[in-house]
């Protein structure tokens, strides 16, 4: 027997040796929830450890993770149904408190990455990613309100915008629409794969952000599918896209592969709030170590191709390699 596996792994310094797999903070990005108001610190019932922040106890957490190594924050904005429209109007106030924060957090930060999401539904009082229409969702009349919300984002300091509405051709609106407003460094991470999930449900919980009537099937990506992902990334890619987003990741891992494998340029996952809280809820009823299973979750979507991975674990890993 000339061949035995074990010898690289006899010991904890062969195996750091011959780790295939190396997982940083600088592979993440941690998603944050803002409120209005302030001295507002609210935990998520369905997230455990994560919280809604006001801008002043949100500047406060962000300089806790700066100094723990993470240097890349997405904010998501947790509006109240009376700011809520059907043409989520709100999304481009000038005035409104996301805009506001997101300023804020670029004065008081300008050393970090700034990421935004750009989607209707936070701001709809429908609860989709599009305008909607005798129950229809409308693409190309979406598509104009997504580029003003890009442009809202853009100007107040973000660095990278995030559409993840799924629209057909917003990418290339998005990216035209910046450029010839002179914001041609903001980059994209196009929602390439976003799938029509179950596990995005913590995440709604957060903010208040299911729809109103029916799903978004006829959107967002059909579970059984991965030839198609291979069909959105061919044009988000054309269309000027910088970064391709799968997301859910775990129970797509075999889609984050298949885009590392086809396409030249960065390919990011979420890690999203159901798979957090799964993990979160096994380990309060002690079925599973939560370290030990945080590991292995985000080193699997690290292994299967993402050199980007969005996940409410930033902060605890951050920590947990300062140990």
């Amino acid at each position: 027997m000339n061949r035995r596996p074990r010898r690289n792994r006899k010991s904890e310094a062969i195996r750091n040796l011959v780790e295939e797999t190396s997982l940083s903070v600088n592979d993440l990005i941690f998603p944050m929830f803002l409120l209005e108001g302030t001295g507002k610190k609210i935990e998520v019932d369905s997230m455990p450890d994560i919280y809604r922040f006001s801008i002043d106890t949100m500047l406060k957490e962000i300089e806790s993770c700066l100094k723990l190594g993470i240097k890349t924050f997405d904010v998501f904005p947790a509006y109240p149904e009376s700011l809520k429209d059907s043409m989520a109007t709100e999304s481009y106030n000038p005035e409104t408190f996301y805009l506001k924060g997101l300023r804020e957090i670029k004065k008081n930060f300008p050393e970090l990455c700034l990421m935004s999401d750009v989607a209707m539904d936070p701001y709809s009082s429908d609860g989709h990613d599009g305008v909607v229409k005798d129950g229809k969702i409308l693409n190309d009349e979406t598509l104009e309100i997504l580029g003003k919300m890009s442009l809202a984002q853009a100007d107040a300091g973000v660095d990278i915008i995030g559409p993840s509405d799924m629209m057909d051709g917003r990418v290339g609106y998005i990216r035209e629409m910046l450029d010839n407003q002179g914001f041609t460094e903001t980059s994209i991470m196009s929602y390439t794969a976003k799938y029509a999930s179950a596990f995005y449900g913590p995440f709604r919980d957060a903010l208040d952000s299911a729809p109103k009537f029916g799903d978004k099937k006829t959107y967002q990506m059909n579970p059984a599918n991965s030839q198609e992902a291979l069909i959105e990334a061919d044009l988000d890619l054309e269309e000027g896209a910088d970064f391709l987003m799968v997301k859910p990741a775990l129970a797509y891992l075999d889609i984050i592969k298949l885009l590392h494998d086809n396409y030249p340029v960065p390919i990011a996952a979420y890690n999203v709030s159901g798979e957090y809280s799964m993990v979160k809820a096994a380990a309060e009823k002690g079925w599973i170590d939560p370290e030990r299973a945080m590991l292995e979750v985000l080193t699997s979507i690290r292994r299967s191709g993402a050199k980007v991975i969005l996940t409410y674990f930033a902060k605890e890993f951050a920590e947990y390699r300062l140990k």
